[in-house]
């Protein structure tokens, strides 16, 4: 089947996301508004500073979160993985986009326009109150990230990055990282040079906490770098 041709009530990803506040007349009405597009690996969804005319659900794929700031530098915000709502928050707010969003492997994604949006959160209290769950949580995500990199060394940084990476996504059945960032995307997460990177991606290796072939790293010492995390 064609992802154009995809029907949102019977998707078993909507379970999975907001939508399931929804109920059959608010689905047929979803439906009949939103759009789900594909996006390829590396195409942009939205960019930072340019209005957006609605929100993206994300139904499979990776989504890269960044703020591009001096010299055109970015820095990752949020890697996001399937059933999370994006660019909400500058619809809501009438305002431009505050990042830029692009895909990082291939990703289908359901379009929300602007007014369908906001008539579900008038009349739909559940949808609404998770849409302010979502908010608090990433508003405490972004607190903790700006606490960790005034705190923490690059090291524990480094080791804490890794971490998540493996809960959020997982690993492959050879027990490498499902999700594949160039040492660029790893020094954009943390706020620190490419060469930082590199360098402690070596140390733990040769540490024997995590062995790296190429983009592949695998984690074989988890509670050596949980240890390096909270040093």
């Amino acid at each position: 089947m064609n992802i154009e041709e995809v029907k949102i009530s019977h998707s078993p990803w909507r379970n999975q996301s907001i939508l399931r506040h929804l109920d059959a007349n608010e689905l047929a009405y979803l439906e009949a508004a939103s759009e789900i597009r594909h996006y390829n690996k590396g195409e942009i969804i939205f960019l930072q500073g340019k209005y957006i005319e609605g929100c993206y659900l994300l139904v499979s794929g990776v989504i890269k979160q960044f703020k591009t700031g001096i010299e055109g530098r970015e820095y990752i915000i949020r890697l996001t993985n399937p059933f999370c709502l994006l660019g909400f928050r500058s619809i809501l707010n009438d305002e431009p986009a505050c990042h830029t969003s692009t895909v990082l492997v291939d990703s289908d994604v359901c379009y929300i326009p602007t007014e369908c949006l906001q008539r579900l959160i008038k009349t739909n209290g559940n949808f609404a109150l998770e849409l302010l769950q979502i908010i608090c949580r990433e508003l405490e995500e972004s607190h903790s990230l700006l606490t960790d990199i005034a705190q923490k060394s690059l090291r524990q940084l480094m080791a804490e990055l890794l971490l998540m990476l493996k809960n959020k996504f997982g690993v492959d059945r050879n027990g490498n990282l499902n999700i594949l960032l160039s040492r660029e995307e790893l020094a954009n997460c943390v706020g620190t040079a490419t060469e930082s990177v590199i360098r402690l991606l070596s140390e733990f290796k040769a540490e024997g906490y995590i062995d790296v072939s190429a983009k592949k790293i695998a984690i074989i010492n988890e509670k050596a770098l949980e240890r390096v995390a909270v040093l």
